[in-house]
């Protein structure tokens, strides 16, 4: 946390996860990609992001619960490539966005409901241009197992707050974004059990 941000709100989990995540994006993004993140939280992913990934304008949002902490971190930062949040729910489709090179999400599979899940990622295949990429980070079960304790106990954690919630497992979730016309790329071990899954939009793609 910075000077200055103490009355705002606050994720150690993002200062825990933000620079592994952001090797990972160095390997995908482009000088000039418009990224849009989708449940952007904190925004401590944007604003580090946006700072060191150069020239990549990022676009956050989130429901409309979420945006006043994250919209006064925004304006605190006062990077012209890190635009005002939008409001986004991904269950309402089409979603009010333009299109873009690249979707970024962090933690977002587990809390959403299965049916979300699926209306994510048709919303991604609306909006991603050709060539462009998704990148996920999360927790994932691989052939229908946890890949630790701890996992299988936040799933419990979640399940018990929200019976539609809970760790997804990869194989499903890949075949979401085949469906959408994605190719998965890349699948990265991160800290703290959990994945960043990389997919790309084929050049011969649909978009705009």
């Amino acid at each position: 946390m910075t000077v200055g941000d103490a009355d705002l709100p606050f994720s150690q989990a993002c200062e825990n996860n933000k620079q592994p995540i952001l090797e990972v994006l160095r390997r995908h993004l482009q000088a000039g990609d418009e990224v849009l993140e989708i449940g952007s939280g904190t925004g401590q992913h944007a604003v580090c992001f946006v700072e060191q990934l150069d020239a990549v304008a990022w676009q956050p949002s989130d429901r409309r619960l979420g945006l006043g902490g994250l919209a006064e971190r925004v304006v605190r930062i006062g990077n012209p490539r890190l635009r005002p949040p939008m409001q986004l729910d991904v269950d309402v489709l089409p979603w009010p966005v333009d299109s873009y090179d690249v979707v970024y999400s962090a933690n977002t599979l587990h809390i959403l409901s299965w049916s979300s899940v699926e209306r994510l990622f048709r919303g991604v295949e609306a909006l991603l241009r050709p060539g462009g990429r998704l990148l996920v980070y999360g927790p994932f079960n691989y052939d229908g197992a946890f890949t630790s304790a701890s996992n299988a106990a936040f799933d419990a954690s979640l399940r018990a707050r929200d019976p539609q919630s809970g760790i997804r497992g990869f194989e499903q979730v890949d075949r979401l974004a085949r469906a959408a016309g994605l190719q998965l790329v890349e699948d990265v071990a991160m800290p703290a059990n959990n994945r960043m899954l990389v997919w790309s939009r084929a050049d011969s793609a649909g978009g705009s």
